[in-house]
């Protein structure tokens, strides 16, 4: 009857990984230069746990008596997206990034993609997904034609007004753009991105949805199923993995992704619990906004013990992150960090657990925690933590 959870706070990193600079973003420490941006964090539960002991952060102790077995873990997956993160958490590590599209994309994905779906496109470009709205959005409005876009990140975007293009044929779009988006062009998400309101008062709705490409390999939620352990979703995770192996309840906000978590590990009876926590990226994050990251940091501390409340004595819960969002930088995109690891459970042993060469070292101990077979990357720390 054992259960495990692993909570991905996305966004989340805490320290430049060491290839950082060749993905641009020396420098980046989304915790850290937080907490330096706000004259230091008070974070109670998290410190209690052990974040203080993962890295060094401004108002966050390093206890003495940690909860939580801790420590970091770095990326090894050529990326660092999403859906790149997730995948390696769960064991895949992908040798070849997704393609980027930093010109916009070639004209014969564009082309087909307009004649297959009956409108226009306009953009074509990177940009903000604000930003575009104020400069294209009134002309979609007035032609129906598609706001197409990406971004640093190996995205195909489409952005509609929901009282332009119905959601479902927005939906039905991203559908056909998948289809197109095959290697050698195949993007890692597709992205809906319905929004509502008028000049100078866009707003994004809620309906977003993310088609990813399926992983080309297994992952721990393959070899879950495989085995007939359930799996419950909450956020985004079944778009991640194209909806292979798991299903999911999605939450637009954190409040709501912790009240989907609590409840799950409420009324799970075993099996696996994959979770993302989606506004310190989107929300926050991508517009460098450093206030509403804090008061997300201080909302996320008193929901730990609301969290952590249902742990019954064969748990293992996982806090960690798929890469950074560092919003006191210039850049908007995701930056190339180490994660943290915080291992809670009635029977884990609150051991320091370093840096750990890959996120699927938190894969593979899940794997080897609930009895399936190994996965092809990681490597098992359950030794480390678990009180037998």
């Amino acid at each position: 009857m054992r259960r495990a959870a692993l909570i991905v706070i996305d966004g989340l990193g805490i320290g430049s990984a060491p290839d950082a600079a060749r993905y641009g973003d020396a420098g980046s420490d989304t915790l850290g230069n937080v907490a330096r941006a706000v004259g230091g964090l008070h974070l109670p539960n998290l410190e209690q746990l052990g974040l203080g002991c993962c890295a060094e952060l401004a108002g966050v102790r390093a206890v003495d008596d940690p909860e939580a077995a801790h420590g970091v873990a770095e990326p090894v997956s050529a990326g660092k997206d999403s859906t790149t993160g997730h995948w390696e958490l769960c064991g895949l590590v992908l040798e070849q990034p997704f393609p980027l599209y930093p010109d916009g994309f070639p004209s014969h994905i564009v082309d087909e993609f307009a004649r297959r779906t009956g409108r226009g496109v306009l953009g074509n470009k990177a940009a903000s997904g604000t930003a575009i709205l104020d400069e294209l959005g009134e002309r979609h409005c007035r032609t129906g034609d598609w706001i197409v876009y990406t971004s640093a990140d190996s995205v195909f975007q489409v952005a509609a007004h929901e009282e332009t293009v119905p959601r479902e044929e927005l939906y039905r779009a991203c559908a056909v753009a998948r289809e197109l988006l095959q290697p050698p062009d195949g993007v890692a998400r597709v992205i809906a991105r319905p929004f509502t309101g008028g000049p100078g008062a866009w707003s994004r709705t809620a309906g977003r949805k993310d088609l990813s490409l399926a992983p080309p390999g297994p992952t721990l939620l393959d070899r879950l199923a495989e085995a007939h352990v359930p799996r419950v979703g909450v956020g985004k995770v079944d778009d991640l993995f194209a909806g292979r192996s798991i299903t999911s309840i999605h939450a637009p906000t954190n409040s709501d992704a912790y009240a989907l978590i609590e409840g799950a590990l409420l009324s799970m009876r075993r099996g696996f619990l994959l979770a993302n926590v989606i506004e310190f990226d989107q929300t926050w994050g991508h517009r460098n906004d450093v206030r509403g990251f804090h008061r997300g940091l201080v909302e996320l501390d008193r929901a730990v013990p609301r969290l952590l409340a249902p742990m019954r004595d064969e748990d293992l819960v996982i806090f960690t992150a798929d890469h950074g969002n560092d919003p006191t930088t210039p850049s908007t995109d995701h930056s190339r960090e180490v994660v943290p690891l915080l291992v809670v459970g009635p029977r884990v042993r609150p051991a320091p657990l370093g840096r750990r060469r890959s996120f699927a070292d938190a894969g593979q101990t899940v794997a080897e925690f609930l009895g399936v077979a190994p996965l092809p990357a990681g490597v098992s720390f359950l030794d480390e933590v678990w009180c037998d």
